[in-house]
């Protein structure tokens, strides 16, 4: 790898940086697609095809994963991520490129779907395996001390902390995959009092995700509003099968401020803000499980 391309990925990861203090750790395609100038000549971060290399590069910079692409990307039996070939050529020119970059440890970024047009960026990451048979290469990731280990060629074995750190972004993806996907199918408004402020609602559990039955799925996915998520992690607010609201009897007694008054008591009884889709709609089976025990 030349210096020049050295330097354009320490660009690379620099500007993401940036990106990410400024809109949060899910990046639009639009502005991955613009990317960014380096001395000069603008370099796009990723094309219509999942593995891209810009021009001014001689081995890939990106790989993207779309979330209803046509490859079966994801992760795989040993807690690394996977990545599918380009087609099925094994020596497919784009294929070829991130063999190469296998070989001479270069570092990548790899954008993994959450929602259409929406992707959690993880960099730096490294191709560690090929299967040719399966079309598939993996991937691990790794930090930045991992970029400055894998141009000086003095690191000792890195698979120990690349596999602890793929592992925190598995379960990075499921969190975000799971928020963006609720946040989109109650439109960005909290289910409970309408609230449509994005960095003001979370997207809840029914049933937690330390439960067998806690899937990061929208079923069992409420967008909830920070206070009402906290009343219904805390049990002063519960929820039917029927999609209503109700409040804890203690509290609806309870003399205090305009907060508890219009924030809690004036929503027992209030019916839930759905999804169009009636397929998002929460599970009754989950609602039920969960208002029993805000019963107990």
């Amino acid at each position: 790898m030349s210096e020049t391309e050295h330097q354009i990925r320490l660009a690379t990861f620099e500007w993401l940086k940036r990106a990410v203090d400024q809109h949060g750790d899910i990046l639009s395609r639009e502005l991955l697609a613009k990317g960014f100038e380096f001395r000069g000549e603008r370099i796009p971060l990723v094309a219509p095809q999942g593995i891209f290399k810009p021009r001014q590069c001689d081995v890939p910079l990106t790989i993207t994963t779309t979330a209803d692409g046509p490859y079966d990307d994801g992760l795989t039996s040993n807690g690394l991520l996977s990545y599918r070939y380009r087609g099925i050529d094994p020596e497919h020119r784009d294929n070829r490129g991130l063999r190469k970059a296998m070989l001479e440890g270069v570092p990548l970024v790899y954008f993994l779907g959450i929602v259409k047009g929406k992707y959690l960026p993880v960099w730096p990451v490294y191709i560690v395996g090929d299967e040719p048979a399966r079309l598939t290469f993996t991937v691990a990731a790794d930090d930045h001390i991992g970029i400055d280990n894998s141009i000086n060629q003095t690191a000792q074995d890195p698979a120990p902390r690349r596999e602890y750190i793929t592992r925190a972004v598995r379960q990075r993806l499921h969190q975000r995959g799971f928020q963006e996907r609720v946040m989109r199918a109650y439109r960005e408004h909290c289910t409970i009092c309408r609230l449509k402020h994005r960095e003001l609602l979370d997207a809840a559990h029914i049933i937690p995700d330390s439960e067998p039955d806690g899937d990061p799925i929208v079923t069992n996915g409420l967008a909830l509003c920070k206070i009402h998520h906290a009343a219904y992690d805390k049990g002063v607010l519960g929820i039917t099968p029927d999609f209503e609201v109700a409040i804890r009897k203690d509290v609806l007694i309870e003399i205090d401020g305009p907060m508890l008054k219009h924030g809690l008591v004036e929503m027992h009884g209030v019916k839930l803000f759905l999804p169009h889709s009636k397929c998002d709609w929460p599970d009754k089976e989950r609602l039920e499980r969960r208002f029993n025990s805000f019963l107990g």
